[in-house]
């Protein structure tokens, strides 16, 4: 069915904004971009028009990207089959390598070309740049997959203050040049809460918090850090959905004023949460 959408309209929509973009405007929000977002190619496109317009009317983007489907992808092609432990890539020295080529390579400049054929001024660095991430083996198990140690956030600051958007593939290292695979969600929220950020934006293949996960209407649109500890304990929030809310607890621990879970799967949803009354997902707070 198609929509009249008047100029008239797209003034109103225009002047509903204002209060955001006056809110939003110098302030720094870190998205964290990966899922079906990043897989679906019109979604993709979307969030690098979402992130050049927040760019275009004075918000500070940063981007931290996974890629875990194209590593697999990847792995594939080379004959290397993919090990998981409690949700973690195995990472032996070999992984490590196509990690770094995929994360580092691949996605990280495919995303900074999008930005720029979109309007924008992206630079793409990774977590190694300037010692962005530090860190250490996570478990032995694991290899090569990295637990954050120190972020030093001097790079990032330097590419914003010189009107960049900074696009982080999350690839960390240590004083001995080993690299590591580090969590995506974990190294947004560290470099969230090391640039003191307004917000930041987990984007996710649910809704948001659901009180009953089958069912997209209990989606819980806001919640203190107290309140999702207390969800966590009651099993409300189990499965895949416990990393990502301690996450979102330790990035606003760290500084960060509120962290949003929302779904990437909708169009412009970015947008959505930041310039509109409604939002998108689920708010967590610090507690009152």
């Amino acid at each position: 069915m198609e929509i009249n959408f008047t100029n008239q309209d797209r003034a109103e929509v225009l002047t509903q904004a204002l209060p955001y973009i006056r809110k939003y405007n110098g302030s720094v929000v870190v998205i964290k971009y990966g899922g079906n977002a990043m897989i679906n190619e019109t979604l993709k496109q979307q969030v690098m028009e979402d992130i050049v317009l927040l760019w275009l009317i004075g918000v500070k983007v940063v981007l931290v990207h996974g890629g875990g489907p194209e590593i697999s992808d990847a792995m594939d092609m080379l004959g290397k089959k993919p090990v998981f432990i409690d949700g973690l890539r195995v990472t032996d020295s070999e992984t490590m390598e196509i990690v770094q080529m995929v994360l580092a390579g691949k996605v990280n400049k495919n995303l900074v070309n999008l930005l720029e054929v979109n309007g924008g001024k992206a630079m793409g660095i990774s977590g190694i740049d300037g010692r962005l991430i530090e860190a250490k083996p996570k478990k032995e198990v694991l290899g090569f997959v990295g637990k954050i140690t120190k972020i030093n956030i001097e790079p990032v600051i330097d590419l914003l203050e010189k009107g960049y958007i900074p696009v982080i593939s999350t690839i960390g290292c240590d004083k001995d040049g080993n690299t590591y695979n580090i969590n995506g969600d974990t190294a947004a929220a560290y470099i969230a809460g090391a640039i003191g950020a307004e917000r930041l934006i987990m984007m996710t293949d649910i809704a948001g918090i659901l009180r009953n996960k089958d069912d997209p209407s209990t989606l819980i649109t806001s919640l203190t850090v107290d309140e999702a500890e207390m969800l966590a304990e009651s099993e409300i929030i189990s499965g895949g959905m416990i990393p990502k809310v301690n996450c979102c607890v330790e990035a606003i621990e760290r500084g960060v004023k509120n962290v949003v879970i929302m779904d990437g799967r909708i169009s412009h949803s970015i947008l959505m949460e930041l310039l509109t009354d409604e939002g998108a997902g689920t708010l967590v707070t610090g507690n009152n």
